[in-house]
């Protein structure tokens, strides 16, 4: 057991028990981001971060008999319940909660509810309006038969649902779904519908936009075939391994992204690796075939739309020779699609191997691919016909696959190893003010998918080796750091962080690093998620921060925004052609800007990419003066909370924008500017202290917001005063907001402010930081990493949970988990 200094030694272990929510297997970019739900690898279909269906399937054939290692191929069945969509129904609605949780039951009384026609919304598409924050609906369907098959729900929403059926609460779905999405239950359509009378409760949320919900309910028919036995999963900074065993042979699957921040090119390159150890483990020998399918689903938005592919070989030069099949749309429309809950339909997916004897390759259906594994141990190159839709109007086969097998021989007990290339070529990444641009690893514009395939195999072996030891590094300093819990969540949003970035050459020949606002809205370059992600590219890379801050300075030095304060975002992803977003947030978004710059310029030493923005940072100091210590009602990062004037921790993040400025000045020799700025911050620290404390509970805090006693929030903000050394605000108000905080924990994690018990998991390790004691910082972290490995929600990792019960709220996949890295940046900055 290794022991930290001021951590007690029981709490403290070299690894701790990480069980992840869910898995990437993978993280190219924020479109190619395939997961494995759950801790099984085999336990059901891998999926895109956004819940549809995206599979990659694994077959290993031992001795003649075939074991499934990866994925659960299955197809939509009978509709049991339909949805608006398919069928009009009518339901019963209310928008004001019911007095008592009885409105799920069948016997609930309901007669003097409304009456509606699905679906509900406020969309001029929709049947029913809806406009309030929440409604609540019962439908009563009449079944002939009930089959003894997985049930899906089928829905729509904006924002949230949660679904009973017969009263029993069966589904917590979290974010927008514009189109009909099939979720899982993980129970069977007999555990939960009767023949005869059923009720189908649900009620939705809508915090901001337009609001709509409607829901049915379809069967999943799934392959019956013989799984592996996985015993054991785990997950590094850039890998994620499972283990499994059949027939006497042990099989080792490795996802590895070589996402390694000091190597942009590789970082951007958008191939990544499955590879394969395989031994005998009884002493005898045996007959070992291998089998992966890639579905063709990674290349549409919705299964519906129409595919072609092709095969082909690299040149190799002196290298290995690669065969590679490709598909992709018929349709191509480059950087056609934007929004949230959408997945890219143009460019190609590629699946590659090594030309050598024993692998073969077909493009074909999934059923008739895995079959002629099954019978023969290989897949033979057969001309499918094409184009061809990857899933007909029900939802059923033909999905073509691109399939590889591998015949690896006699396997005795020394390992064999191989290993397969998954890569997608978009063509053009994103569009900037209406030029589309390039991915930053063919930024030479010559550079072909065919060659990115092959540098890839030839990096293989040195990337693995330098995965490796970035894995073991990175898990010793956040030991070091905060704990071994804290090591943990640092593993955990490690890919998710990057991989909700797109890495492109800007018009300049810069690198542009803009993020995607997963389940969210979609935001592309959104301010208020590069300042939580910030930490983690601080530590490791700052040019991806300047790429992440850049087009908003660009933004506004171009003339194109004309206010006086930071915008949000500079549009919808991939389109960045100017804020999107309907409401500014000015005090949070050029609190931001400012902070992260002067935390460039401590972490490179330097105030030289301040001084290239210097007009700029000016004027949103002066805004920030005027308007930022008393925030009128508005916006702020936490805009899921709605609005709030007088916000406490946003006045925080003016004064330290405020300072931030006057220490950029002071970097760059101007000593007489840094001593009038850091004197205004410091000046409304004093004031802020009398306007938020609060003493009326009997432990002294501060405020959520001013003069408001009896409330609380998180600081998250004051960490910035402890990482840039600034002496803002007295030493005590850190120690006596920590103090107070260890007192209103939940069993998962510290809510965000006194309004309500959710929090956000990101910002409770910044203000674990604020924490002068490591049992302190400890305590904090402890729940945090109990709601990943115990929430009932097991999707890629969320940091929007209920702290009660550890559901999610909202939100999955974003980078601001790349905010967990804060602990460690405080480190590096204390050095």
């Amino acid at each position: 057991m290794h022991t930290l200094p001021g951590f007690a030694q029981d709490r403290v272990a070299a690894q701790s028990v990480l069980n992840p929510p869910a898995t990437p297997l993978l993280t190219i970019d924020p479109y190619t981001s395939v997961w494995s739900f759950g801790n099984q690898l085999n336990g059901d279909a891998t999926r895109h971060w956004t819940g549809q269906v995206q599979q990659l399937n694994g077959l290993i054939r031992v001795d003649g008999k075939t074991f499934r290692f990866m994925g659960k191929p299955s197809f939509v069945g009978e509709t049991l319940v339909p949805s608006a969509e398919r069928h009009a129904y009518q339901a019963r609605f209310m928008t004001e909660k019911p007095v008592s949780d009885a409105w799920t039951k069948p016997d609930f009384d309901d007669s003097q509810w409304a009456t509606g026609e699905g679906t509900f919304g406020s969309r001029t598409s929709d049947h029913t309006a809806w406009t309030t924050p929440n409604i609540y609906v019962r439908r009563t369907v009449m079944l002939d038969r009930v089959p003894d098959s997985p049930l899906l729900v089928n829905a729509i929403q904006n924002d949230n649902y949660e679904l009973f059926i017969n009263g029993e609460r069966v589904a917590n779905v979290a974010g927008v779904t514009p189109n009909y999405r099939l979720t899982p239950t993980h129970k069977s359509a007999a555990e939960l519908l009767r023949p005869g009378k059923n009720v189908i409760a649900f009620h939705s949320e809508n915090f901001s936009g337009p609001g709509f919900v409607d829901i049915g309910l379809v069967e999943e028919r799934v392959l019956t075939d013989q799984a592996a036995t996985q015993t054991s999963h785990r997950m590094t900074a850039t890998q994620s391994i499972y283990t499994f065993t059949a027939a006497g042979v042990d099989l080792t699957v490795t996802f590895m992204a070589p996402l390694l921040m000091d190597n942009l090119t590789v970082l951007s390159r958008p191939v990544q690796y499955i590879s394969y150890q395989i031994r005998s483990n009884d002493g005898k020998a045996h007959d070992v075939q291998l089998y992966t399918d890639v579905s063709s689903e990674l290349a549409v938005n919705t299964p519906d739309q129409v595919v072609t592919w092709s095969r082909g070989r690299t040149g190799g030069g002196t290298g290995t020779r690669l065969d590679y099949m490709r598909a992709g749309t018929v349709a191509q429309e480059v950087l056609g699609r934007k929004g949230d809950d959408v997945r890219i339909d143009w460019g190609h997916v590629y699946v590659a191997s090594a030309v050598e004897p024993g692998t073969s390759r077909r493009i074909g259906t999934l059923l008739s691919t895995r079959n002629q594994f099954e019978r023969e141990g290989r897949v033979t190159d057969l001309h499918e016909t094409m184009p061809r839709a990857v899933a007909d109007s029900n939802g059923q086969a033909p999905r073509p696959v691109l399939a590889t097998s591998i015949n690896l021989g006699t396997v005795h007990s020394k390992s064999v190893e191989r290993h397969l290339l998954i890569g997608y070529d978009d063509v053009k990444s994103v569009e900037y003010v209406g030029k589309p641009l390039n991915a930053w690893w063919r930024r030479d514009g010559n550079t072909t998918m065919e060659q990115a395939l092959q540098d890839a195999e030839a990096d293989y072996t040195r990337l693995k080796t330098a995965c490796d030891a970035f894995d073991k590094k990175l898990y010793a300093d956040a030991l070091a750091a905060g704990g071994a819990e804290y090591a943990s969540l640092c593993v955990l949003g490690y890919r998710q962080a990057i991989a909700a970035h797109k890495l492109v050459a800007g018009p300049n020949g810069e690198a542009f690093f803009f993020s995607k606002e997963n389940f969210s809205n979609g935001s592309i370059g959104t301010v208020d998620v590069t300042y939580p992600s910030a930490p983690l590219f601080l530590l490791y890379n700052p040019t991806l921060l300047k790429g992440m801050m850049e087009p908003i300075f660009q933004y506004s030095e171009s003339g194109r925004w004309t206010k006086p304060f930071a915008a949000h975002d500079v549009g919808t992803y991939p389109i960045a052609n100017g804020q999107t977003y309907g409401e500014d947030m000015p005090v949070e978004e050029c609190g931001n800007m400012l902070i992260l710059t002067a935390a460039l310029a401590a972490v490179e030493g330097n105030p030289r990419y301040a001084r290239a923005h210097w007009a700029t940072l000016t004027t949103w100091t002066d805004y920030l003066i005027k308007n930022g210590f008393d925030p009128t009602n508005q916006l702020c990062t936490d805009d899921f909370a709605g609005h709030i004037a007088r916000n406490a921790n946003l006045s925080v993040k003016a004064i330290m924008g405020i300072a931030s400025y006057g220490y950029l000045a002071g970097r760059m020799g101007d000593k007489a500017r840094e001593e009038e700025y850091l004197a205004i911050a410091r000046d409304l620290a004093r004031k802020w202290t009398k306007l938020a404390e609060d003493t009326s509970g009997g432990l002294r805090h501060y405020t959520l917001t001013f003069e408001n006693p009896g409330t609380w929030s998180q600081k998250y903000n004051l960490v910035w005063d402890k990482l840039l050394k600034l002496k803002v605000f007295p030493d005590d108000v850190a120690k006596t907001e920590v103090a107070y905080y260890l007192t209103k924990q939940q069993p998962f994690g510290l809510p965000l402010d006194s309004r309500k018990t959710y929090t956000k998991s990101d910002w409770i390790v910044w203000t674990a930081t604020l924490a002068d004691r490591p049992a302190d910082f400890q305590a904090l972290i402890a729940p945090v990493l109990k709601f990943v490995n115990e929430s009932p929600d097991r999707v890629p990792l969320n940091d929007w949970h209920e702290t009660t019960d550890g559901r999610k709220v909202g939100f999955q996949a974003r980078s601001v988990v790349g905010g967990y890295y804060i602990k460690l940046l405080e480190k590096r900055l204390a050095n």
